[in-house]
């Protein structure tokens, strides 16, 4: 088993009972040569500053150097120095923070984090989250309430010298729980065979899976042993250490997440939704071609462009639904009633593309949706309409939306015709997971669009299926990992 180091200026102030921990003082760790050899070493630093060429900078900088993984590293420390850094790496904790601290009355408050638990159970979450991003075993943060909520305003590394009298007692015991029983903040349960990004945006309104829906996916992934971590654009530099990136952040093709497919799949990584899907899914003028090209079933649809503008307003008569090549949740799409609004957006919409999808509008109180993951049916759902909209989402003026309210069920209870046309206009796209909208009108089902991105939400998509949702994703990951590997060991 590895052995784990727990290096501090003063082993008599840490008198730690873990099994397979030794406690070694700073100087020991590095000059002691027997501590540079040691192989697949854990290396705890809780010395009494982080400061640049400190003592406690130096261990964590040489067990890096040695190949052992400490903690802090350096770059966490560097992180903290710099109170902007630590504040634009808060972004993911907004909902922790304000759930945490929203019975306060003061608009300042601190919070000590001793190896991710906090002294009391109220806050324990917001521990752990703030653990996660700043890995440092004892941790001071402070917090302000803004406009918005309440906003990290810094976080610093402290030592045992500046714990309360009254808190020493906790800490050590936290320290003994934390070196003895590995919990979900430090290592999974069982070694991982693959590593997995999740690459997620906080600041997105409309993302395809909430906190709880990643948190369900993580725990998927576990069951498999695969170490799944939620990673954000700044991560860019590091999707080499993975072995596979689920993209759960509404993509495009201008914005990080096609930069990130390309990226994994140039590294060999396992993508869902790989670069190709995002191309072809993202862009509707391409979708409109491909789905009339195979015969699929769509609501009549032109393309138009400068030239055309008055063909069209007379080929599909009022109302006409006007959409961008690149819209998603409904953003980008227009339905018009008379003609002067028929220029009016025609004229603005052809601003920022010099095409546009033009289709007749068909009116249904819902719209179907099939998830499609490797070429099979996943889930079912029914989208109603917005309240007193004509669409699933009705995104008002002040950057809000509404939505209307929904039904899933199994997918063996939706309709035969809807489920073989979903699959059929996916399988033109690729393997990867797919969510098809559908209409049907007199008996007859048209494609909607194909999404390369489908929303997968806690007690939603998944009300039927529950945790087998997240765990028949995963299990498309561990096939195609498994393969992958098969592949290069031939």
């Amino acid at each position: 088993m590895p052995v784990s180091l727990c290096v501090v200026d003063e082993p008599g102030e840490w008198p730690l009972q873990a099994p397979n921990l030794q406690v070694v003082s700073a100087r020991e760790y590095l000059t002691d040569p027997r501590y540079s050899s040691l192989p697949r070493c854990r290396v705890y630093n809780l010395c009494r500053s982080y400061r640049y060429q400190t003592a406690g900078y130096y261990v964590s900088l040489l067990a890096e150097a040695r190949g052992h993984k400490p903690l802090p590293n350096v770059a966490t420390m560097q992180d903290l120095r710099f109170p902007s850094v630590a504040r634009a790496m808060s972004g993911d904790l907004d909902d922790v923070m304000d759930r945490a601290l929203a019975h306060l009355q003061s608009g300042r408050t601190s919070l000590p984090v001793y190896f991710g638990r906090s002294l009391n159970a109220r806050y324990d979450r917001l521990a752990r989250s703030l653990f996660n991003l700043f890995p440092v075993p004892l941790l001071k943060a402070h917090f302000v309430r803004g406009e918005d909520g309440w906003e990290l305003h810094s976080a610093v590394a402290i030592s045992m010298d500046e714990v309360p009298a009254a808190h020493r007692e906790v800490v050590l015991q936290h320290a003994n729980q934390y070196f003895s029983h590995p919990s979900a903040t430090r290592s999974r349960k069982a070694p991982a065979r693959y590593r997995m990004a999740i690459l997620r945006d906080r600041k997105d309104p409309t993302p395809p899976s909430d906190e709880e829906a990643l948190e369900r996916f993580c725990d998927a992934a576990e069951r498999l042993r695969i170490s799944a971590e939620l990673i954000s654009e700044d991560d860019y530099g590091e999707l080499a250490e993975f072995d596979a990136l689920f993209i759960r952040e509404t993509t495009a093709v201008n914005n990080p997440t096609y930069r990130f497919a390309r990226r994994a799949e140039a590294e060999g990584l396992v993508v869902i939704d790989d670069p190709d899907s995002i191309v072809k899914c993202t862009n509707k003028v391409f979708l409109a071609e491909l789905l009339r090209r195979h015969d699929i079933p769509i609501p009549t649809t032109l393309i138009l462009h400068r030239n055309n503008v008055d063909e069209v307003r007379r080929t599909l008569g009022l109302p006409i639904v006007l959409k961008q090549p690149d819209s998603a949740f409904s953003l980008g799409v227009v339905r018009v009633d008379t003609d002067e609004q028929y220029i009016e957006q025609t004229r603005r919409l052809l601003e920022t593309s010099d095409l546009l999808i033009a289709q007749e509008y068909v009116r249904t109180d819902f719209d179907w949706r099939i998830g499609i993951l490797d070429r099979r049916p996943l889930f079912a759902c029914q989208y109603f309409m917005a309240r007193n909209h004509w669409q699933v989402y009705h995104h008002h003026g002040n950057g809000e939306a509404a939505y209307g309210p929904y039904k899933a069920l199994p997918v063996e209870l939706a309709p035969r015709r809807v489920v073989q046309t979903a699959l059929r206009a996916a399988n033109l796209i690729g393997q990867g997971f797919y969510g098809v909208d559908l209409k049907v009108v007199n008996g007859r089902c048209y494609v909607i669009e194909v999404n390369d991105n489908p929303s997968v939400e806690s007690d939603v998509e998944d009300r039927v299926l529950r945790e087998t949702l997240y765990d028949r994703v995963m299990e498309v990951f561990l096939k195609r990992l498994d393969e992958r590997r098969e592949g290069r060991e031939a």
